[in-house]
């Protein structure tokens, strides 16, 4: 190897595999091949990293010859967690490898206690969070009560698992413990009605250890579905929708229609993301820039009209485990951002050798 190719950064893009899988990832076989190639445009050497927790050992011995390591790996996936990635990455990091998204950004802003933390954001809503059995049942069933059907959030899922929508069968029926319809936002599930009681004795092992539920007001117009706002770093790159299979249905379609950052209809929502939201994010979490992801996004439902009839927006997740797809848009920004965060990450570990 001639002293060129020593220089040239060396990135891994990490996803969960099959720990026996057949098939050996190459930049060309697997869904993140535009990313490959485009910081193969870059002159960047890219390499697929597979990971399953059984080799994580090996696989953290491997990673350690790398400048940096971008992460697609969801928080939950067929009952797997990230409890054995995280502390891996984290070593990583600690020894000189720049990781995105760090598992200390994730616990910052990727989970659903971010919605309770920024709700005096214009994005926020009348959010409630509990940590403990004794505060879910002394504040859930009176906000049922008084505020009508909501959303109730487990602090760290994907793919809807963990959110329910929840609302009492018969509001006309002043009962202590009443019958309430729930709706998994999982795709498949079915609603199903429980007495109220039921339903919280299930989601009180979401209340152990590190876990809390995130109490939001169900937004009116969640027929209209969502807009995912993509960035890296700090600035919007892209957007997606998706709309509910069916009116009523509280699932949202797997299928997405992708944007362009210059997309009209999504310019006041790209304005107040660039000039307030995220940098109130940062402020309120102590992040600069370069911490933030080279690509997360940010979930938003349609909220009520203001007083001039334009749209407003709530905010429902920030996603930075695992993001993908994204617009085709996104996809130098986020080379450029890796490469440039790699080689300062290596310059800084360089110096103090």
């Amino acid at each position: 190897m001639n002293q060129t190719e020593q220089n040239r950064p060396r990135i891994a893009l990490l996803w969960r595999s099959e720990p026996y899988g057949h098939e050996t990832p190459t930049p060309q076989n697997n869904r993140l091949y535009p990313l490959f190639k485009a910081l193969g445009d870059l002159d960047v050497q890219a390499e697929p990293a597979p990971y399953a927790d059984e080799f994580a050992r090996e696989i953290h011995e491997r990673l350690l010859a790398f400048d940096s390591v971008l992460v697609w790996v969801d928080p939950i996936t067929d009952g797997k967690d990230r409890s054995t990635l995280d502390p891996m990455l984290r070593d990583l990091s600690q020894r000189g490898v720049w990781v995105s998204a760090h598992p200390e950004v994730i616990q910052k802003i990727g989970t659903k206690e971010v919605l309770f933390r920024t709700k005096h954001f214009g994005w926020g809503t009348d959010t409630r969070l509990y940590n403990t059995a004794q505060e879910l049942a002394a504040g859930f069933p009176e906000t049922l009560r008084s505020a009508g059907p909501g959303v109730l959030k487990q602090r760290r899922g994907n793919g809807g698992i963990g959110t329910w929508k929840v609302e009492i069968a018969n509001p006309s029926m002043a009962d202590r413990d009443p019958l309430v319809r729930i709706h998994e936002a999982r795709r498949g599930s079915e609603q199903v009605e429980v007495p109220l009681s039921h339903f919280m004795e299930r989601c009180e092992k979401y209340l152990s250890g590190l876990g809390c539920l995130v109490d939001q007001p169900l937004q009116p117009r969640t027929d209209e579905g969502m807009i995912r706002c993509y960035l890296v770093g700090t600035q919007v790159v892209g957007f997606s929708t998706q709309r509910p299979r069916a009116p009523g249905d509280f699932a949202m379609a797997r299928e997405k229609t992708m944007y362009d950052s210059s997309e009209p209809r999504f310019a006041a929502l790209k304005a107040k993301m660039e000039s307030e939201w995220v940098r109130a994010l940062q402020q309120s979490f102590g992040m600069d820039a370069d911490s933030l992801p080279v690509i997360w996004d940010a979930d938003f439902l349609y909220g009520a009209k203001d007083y001039q009839g334009r749209d407003t927006f709530v905010l429902g997740e920030i996603n930075v485990s695992a993001v993908l797809p994204f617009p085709e848009s996104a996809l130098t920004p986020i080379a450029r951002a890796a490469v440039s965060r790699t080689l300062a990450a290596r310059n800084s570990r360089d110096s103090k050798r």
